[in-house]
C-alpha cells in the first residue's frame, strides 16, 4: 500500500513544472548521451563496474532491462549488453567482486545475477535468485560481500525493512541472513557494520549496528526534521556528518546535513539546494572525499564541494532535463563517479550521461591585456597540454578553450589523462609558449582543479611571464611569436610590419592587441619582446 501511495504522488508531482530552466552548464561537460531504451516506461538508477583490466561499465536500469555500456574509451562510449528484465520504473543494481546484482519493483522479478568477467565481450547472466516469499525489491545497497534488500515486499520483509543476504561463501548462491523490520526503508548506506537508513514515509532516519548480520539491532533514530521524506544517505569521509535527500513530504525538498558524532545527540547542521533554484527535488547523493554528486531530477547532476561539510559549496553541474527546473520526478536520477574522472548519470526522460568536469586555466595574453579594465579585449581560442613531468615530457592529453574576456579564464576538456603529475603547455596564436612551473602539477581527475598563470610569475616555468598590472597584479604570455618558433624576434616584427604596411584587418597573428587590425601597436609589443630576447623556456 505504502508503495502505491508513493507511486500516486510521483504521478501527481510528474505533470508540475513551475520553475524557468536552469541557465547552462558549470564546469562540465557531456562525453556522450546514450539513449536506446527509451518507452513510455522510464529509466530508473544507475552504478559503475571497474574491471580488472581497468575498463570501465556503466550499469543503467532500462524500462524493460539494465543495460551495460563500455565507457573506456570517450571517443568510442558503446553498449556491450542489454539484460532484458520485467518492465519497471524502478530497477537498481549494485556489484560486488565482478558479479552485478540487479533489482526491480516488478511482481516476482528477485535478483538477476550477472557474471561480468567476459566483458568487454559479453555479459553472462547466472539466474534469477528468489529468496522464500520474495516478490520484489525497491533498492539495493552492498557493502562487502553482503547485500542490502530495501523496501521488499512485506511479507518478505516485515515492514518492508532490510534484508541482509551473505556472498561470502558463493556470490552466486546468496545466503539470508538478518533482517530489520522496523520501519519501511526506501534505501540505506553501510559504512563499517552501521547501517543508515532513509525511512521515506516516517520521516526520519534510523542508525543500525549491523555487525552481526543474523540480528541487527536500532541503535537510535531521529526525525529528519517534520514534513520530511527521506529518500537517500552518504556519510563523510570521517564519519561525522550524515548527508539525507529528501524525495517527498513538504516542499522544498533539501539535502540535509546532520552531526552525527554522538548517536546520543545528533544535531541539524544546515540544508542545501542547487544555485537559484528551489522548486526541484533532490533524489540521490554519493560522496566522493571532498565532494559530494547529487542526483537532482529537473536540475540534473549537482557537485558540491564539502571539504568543509557544514558548509557545502557547489562547484559544478550538468543539466540533464533542460526543460525546467520544476517540482516533478522527470530528470536526473543517480550518479556516480569513477576513479578516472567519468561521471555517469540516469536521466529519467533521456537515458545516460557520461560526463566530465573542467580543468579551469586562468591566463592573460600580453598584448590583448587591458589594464583599465582588468580584462582582455577579445575572447580568444588557447590550446592546453599536459605532458608528463619527467623527460621527455610525452603529451598525455590536450584540450583547446575559449578563454573569456571578463573572467580570464578558459574551461579545458582533459578526457583522457589519469591520475598523476603533469606540466600545462599553453599555446596561443601569437604568444610565446609557456609552461607551468618547476615539477609539474598533480592532477587528480575526480577533483574539480584550476591553475591560476595570471597571479605570479613563479606559477610559470622559467618565470617566463610578464607582467601587465600592478593593482590587482597580472601576469601574461608574452605577445609577438608570430611564427611561433619559441622566439620572438626580427622575422616577427618584419611580418607584422607588412600587414601594417597592407592595412590587414580581421583575426590574423599578427594583430597582437586583439582589435582586428594590425597597427603600430601591434609593431611596437613585438619590437619591445624581441629587444628583451624573449624565447621559449621549458625544461
Amino acid at each position: 500500500m505504502k508503495l502505491f501511495l508513493l507511486s500516486l504522488l510521483m504521478l501527481l508531482f510528474f505533470s508540475i513544472n513551475d520553475s524557468p530552466a536552469q541557465l547552462g552548464n558549470k564546469n562540465m561537460y557531456l562525453l556522450k548521451n546514450l539513449n536506446q531504451h527509451y518507452t513510455p516506461t522510464l529509466y530508473a538508477a544507475v552504478w559503475g563496474y571497474k574491471a580488472n583490466d581497468g575498463r570501465e561499465y556503466a550499469i543503467m536500469g532500462c524500462p524493460t532491462g539494465t543495460a551495460f555500456v563500455d565507457i573506456t574509451n570517450p571517443a568510442d562510449i558503446h553498449e556491450v549488453s542489454f539484460l532484458t528484465g520485467p518492465t519497471s520504473s524502478w530497477r537498481e543494481m549494485k556489484t560486488y567482486s565482478h558479479y552485478a546484482y540487479i533489482v526491480s519493483e516488478a511482481f516476482n522479478s528477485g535478483i538477476q545475477i550477472v557474471d561480468l568477467q567476459y566483458l568487454p565481450d559479453s555479459i553472462h547472466f547466472v539466474k534469477q535468485f528468489v529468496p522464500l516469499s520474495h516478490t520484489s525489491t525497491h533498492s539495493i545497497s552492498q557493502s562487502g560481500p553482503y547485500l542490502y534488500l530495501n523496501g521488499c515486499n512485506p511479507s518478505f520483509v516485515p515492514n518492508q525493512g532490510i534484508a541482509i543476504l551473505d556472498l561470502s561463501a558463493d556470490a552466486v548462491t546468496p545466503v539470508l541472513r538478518g533482517k530489520w523490520t522496523g520501519f519501511y526503508v526506501h534505501d540505506c548506506r553501510i559504512v563499517n557494520d552501521t547501517i543508515y537508513t532513509a525511512n521515506i514515509f516516517d520521516q526520519n532516519v534510523s542508525i543500525i549496528d549491523a555487525r552481526n548480520k543474523d540480528l541487527p539491532v536500532t541503535i537510535t533514530t531521529f526525525v529528519n526534521l517534520p514534513g520530511s521524506g527521506p529518500h537517500n544517505t552518504a556519510l563523510t569521509a570521517d564519519g561525522n556528518r550524515l548527508f539525507v535527500t529528501d524525495e517527498i513530504g513538504t516542499a522544498p525538498y533539501l539535502l540535509k546535513v546532520w552531526n552525527i558524532e554522538d548517536f546520543k545527540n545528533i544535531t541539524y547542521v544546515t540544508s542545501w539546494q542547487p544555485t537559484g533554484i528551489t522548486a526541484s527535488i533532490v533524489h540521490n547523493i554519493e560522496i566522493y572525499g571532498n565532494y559530494a554528486h547529487v542526483a537532482h531530477y529537473t536540475a540534473g547532476v549537482r557537485i558540491l564541494n564539502i571539504q568543509n561539510p557544514d558548509v557545502p559549496v557547489e562547484e559544478a553541474w550538468y543539466d540533464t532535463y533542460p526543460l525546467n527546473d520544476g517540482t516533478s520526478y522527470n530528470g536526473c536520477w543517480g550518479v556516480y563517479m569513477f576513479p578516472s574522472g567519468k561521471i555517469i548519470a540516469s536521466d529519467r526522460n533521456t537515458g545516460l550521461y557520461i560526463l566530465k568536469t573542467t580543468f579551469n586555466i586562468s591566463l592573460a595574453i600580453e598584448g590583448y591585456y587591458n589594464s583599465s579594465s582588468d580584462r582582455l579585449n577579445k575572447t580568444d581560442t588557447v590550446r592546453a597540454y599536459l605532458r608528463n613531468a619527467s623527460a621527455p615530457y610525452i603529451i598525455v592529453d590536450s584540450s583547446s578553450a575559449v578563454v573569456d574576456s571578463v573572467t580570464l579564464t578558459g574551461n579545458f576538456k582533459f578526457s583522457n589523462a589519469p591520475n598523476g603529475t603533469y606540466y600545462i603547455a599553453l599555446k596561443h596564436r601569437s604568444c610565446i609558449e609557456v609552461w607551468s612551473k618547476a615539477g609539474g602539477e598533480s592532477y587528480d581527475p575526480m577533483t574539480i582543479q584550476s591553475y591560476d598563470f595570471t597571479n605570479s610569475d613563479s606559477k610559470a616555468f622559467g618565470n617566463n611571464i610578464v607582467q601587465v598590472d600592478a593593482s590587482p597584479v597580472r601576469f601574461a604570455l608574452y605577445s609577438g611569436d608570430i611564427n611561433f618558433d619559441g622566439v620572438v624576434n626580427l622575422n616577427d616584427v618584419i611580418a607584422t610590419s607588412n600587414d601594417f604596411a597592407l592595412f590587414v584587418t580581421g583575426y590574423v597573428n599578427t594583430d597582437l592587441s586583439g582589435d582586428n587590425i594590425v597597427n603600430l601597436t601591434d609593431i611596437i609589443i613585438g619590437q619591445n619582446n624581441a629587444v628583451k630576447f624573449i624565447v621559449k623556456i621549458i625544461p
